[in-house]
């Protein structure tokens, strides 16, 4: 094995998932990130944090190739899901599987070089491991969001309305658009599409059997996540009854978990000045300690209790828990309750001994949340307090393991930006559906970044004893100044552009209704996930109706017409670039997972990233560009290089700071001009 004298002894690789350099830049300038300026002072980094990022411009893909080395076309991770291999293409498959990935992976190299070395929730072709070296360790890698999230979940999150004015105990799913006043919206217009998993989790669904996905509705152009209303519990406050050690002056209600299958009841307290300013939550009205008791506005973490799930079986579970408001006279609270995770769940954790050493020393994992509708006490009290909960779990159990394993080499993501911004980036431009002034969208985002900040923090003093600390992004998300088009959306057939030029043909019943399903008869081509365009071919798909002689003109035809496409209301093309999958190598793409045409929508009619070019900037100084600088041992200090750093030259640079190898399939090179060495 090729052998060269490391930079450093000890690399911490901190990947922090849809952060944006520009953003982060003029934070920095700011003043609000302190943690981030002392690394760029201490270290290096292209012009302006950019790193040249490769497509598709998502999560998988992107993980992958910061791993390895390679775009896309050569590791063959080209989206979260995969066109179905056994199905027609109106199938996917899930994609987050390390076996599918068709390169090496530099924690592999480090690991079989001797290097004590653990891969922390890296979404991209990291789980299951790929090594039997016994350097290697793993967590997770099956999802982004949080680590378990994939696997562990067991109950989703709710809001709790409790007042004395509600008459009967109640849940209801996918009702409370309001934190404050969780309410029941009635006759709510849900508008999904058909044959879409939405609640499933990882572990449940047969991921070889493929997911059929048809995107028909209008709701992906506009507010799909970001108006996403919450399960909601709706409880009577009143006298307290049948409790053995309710306190003088106490209010009861109750708390549905697991959607109505466990019953907790709790009693509302009040203070010394007679002013009801808590919660206390109960497994039974017999005992006399409370499961917890929590303080208006303090997020109560950790929260050990059971779950259930339809098919009956329990689960030791562990939640956050936030009293939210409460009138002073207890006549009215609102509660938000965090997903429950699995307390003995460590499917994802190699060698599973670590799970127990984190959860006994550091905690359970942290559930993830995603919450929006554009409500400040949801977005800011709840989703990123929720963030923080995870920032600081995270960043104790790698600093714990860390310490207790000796590690050489950390490959570590976190996912607080991306999810948390997903909620609410749209707004950030002036859209007529916004509710709220500009500056409040901005300070959603702002708080997010100074979130990010503060994890990366807790890693600082690690530069004093001689570690390399490195900060990246896979790519980072935009608000766009247009209206979504009915392209690139990440997991399905996006069906009615394709519609609407002709291409692609629905069925319909006897009365001529719409049906959804394709019509693989009258279907010349589909767009599939992120950026895909396949021919239904004679020989080479089941339902194929284009003979193959055919094929070179149709897709001269399918490129002619994205092209000449404009929006209806900029009259603009939507479509930037349109490439057959032989020349998409020129932007990292194509290959034989790949479809016949690649494409990538114009600036500005995007969904947020996944849909367009890695140089992508949106409103409000966002980009879909990644993030990338290095700071510590072997790096040189406040440098800024004019050169460009591809996605594909961080795993060569990483690898020899830690003097080993390059993967295999590596097709970038180290960035010199940061580096102390010269080579």
């Amino acid at each position: 094995m090729l052998k060269r004298k490391p930079a450093t002894e000890k690399l911490l690789l901190l990947g922090v998932d849809g952060m944006d350099p520009s953003l982060t830049s003029k934070y920095v300038a700011q003043g609000k990130m302190p943690n981030v300026k002392k690394m760029m002072e201490r270290g290096a980094s292209g012009e302006d944090l950019v790193l040249l990022g490769g497509h598709p411009t998502v999560t998988p893909p992107m993980w992958t190739t910061l791993a390895t080395g390679c775009y896309s076309n050569v590791h063959g991770i080209t989206g979260f899901w995969r066109s179905s291999e056994s199905k027609t293409r109106d199938y996917v498959e899930y994609n987050l599987d390390s076996r599918l990935c068709e390169a090496e992976p530099l924690w592999n190299v480090t690991a079989e070089a001797g290097l004590k070395t653990l891969v922390w929730h890296w979404p991209g072709s990291a789980w299951p491991p790929t090594s039997d070296s016994p350097n290697l360790m793993v967590v997770d890698g099956t999802s982004p969001g949080s680590v378990g999230m994939a696997v562990a979940t067991v109950d989703a999150e709710f809001f709790v309305g409790a007042n004395v004015e509600i008459k009967e105990l109640e849940f209801t799913a996918r009702a409370a658009s309001d934190a404050v006043a969780p309410c029941v919206v009635e006759n709510l217009e849900l508008d999904k599409p058909k044959d879409v998993m939405m609640e499933s989790s990882i572990a449940e669904m047969d991921l070889e059997s493929g997911m059929h996905v048809m995107v028909l509705t209008e709701s992906q152009r506009t507010t799909t996540m970001t108006e996403n209303p919450s399960d909601v519990v709706r409880s009577p406050i009143k006298e307290p009854s049948g409790w053995e050690n309710a306190p003088t002056g106490s209010k009861e209600f109750t708390i549905m978990f697991s959607k109505g299958l466990i019953r907790r009841p709790c009693l509302v307290l009040k203070n010394e000045k007679g002013v009801y300013d808590r919660v206390a939550l109960y497994k039974s009205k017999k005992d006399a300690e409370p499961i917890v008791t929590m303080e208006t506005g303090v997020m109560a973490r950790q929260v050990i209790d059971e779950a259930v799930k339809p098919d009956g079986k329990r689960y030791r579970v562990n939640r956050n828990i936030k009293l939210l408001t409460i009138e002073p006279d207890g006549s009215r609270l609102s509660m938000w309750v965090s997903a429950a995770m699995d307390t003995e769940n460590d499917s994802v954790w190699h060698p599973k001994r670590l799970f127990k050493e984190v959860a006994e020393n550091i905690g359970y994992p942290t559930p993830t949340t995603m919450l929006g509708n554009q409500d400040k006490l949801q977005i800011t009290d709840c989703m990123l307090d929720n963030w923080y909960v995870t920032a600081d779990w995270q960043s104790a159990s790698i600093l714990h393991l860390i310490e207790t394993e000796k590690l050489d080499v950390v490959f570590s993501h976190f996912h607080a930006i991306d999810l948390q911004t997903h909620m609410f980036i749209k707004h950030l431009a002036d859209k007529d559906f916004n509710r709220l002034p500009h500056e409040a969208y901005e300070k959603f985002i702002e708080d997010v970044y100074v979130q990010t900040d503060y994890y990366l923090g807790k890693f600082v003093h690690l530069l004093d004893e001689g570690w390399t600390l490195s900060v990246f992004s896979d790519h980072a998300q935009v608000a766009p100044k247009h209206d979504i088009q009915w392209l690139g959306e990440i997991s399905g057939v996006n069906v009615r552009l394709m519609q609407e030029l002709g291409f692609t043909v629905l069925k319909t019943d006897a009365q001529g209704n719409e049906l959804p399903e394709i019509d693989w008869t009258k279907t010349k081509a589909i767009a599939q996930r992120e950026g895909f365009i396949y021919i239904n071919l004679k020989g080479r798909d089941s339902t194929g109706i284009v003979d193959p002689a055919d094929k070179y003109e149709l897709e001269e035809e399918i490129m002619t017409a994205l092209y000449g496409y404009k929006d209806k209301k900029t009259g603009h093309r939507v479509v930037s670039v349109a490439l057959r999958n032989r020349d998409a190598v020129l932007l990292g793409q194509g290959g034989p997972h790949a479809g016949d045409i690649c494409y990538w929508l114009a600036e500005g009619y995007n969904y947020d990233h996944a849909d367009c070019l890695s140089t992508t900037r949106g409103e409000a100084d966002t980009s879909v560009s990644p993030i990338f600088l290095m700071a510590g041992k072997g790096v040189k200090q406040n440098c800024v290089t004019k050169r460009i750093i591809r996605q594909i030259d961080t795993a060569p640079t990483w690898a020899v700071l830690a003097g080993v190898r390059m993967p295999a399939q590596c097709e970038g090179a180290p960035a010199y001009q940061i580096l102390e060495q010269e080579y």
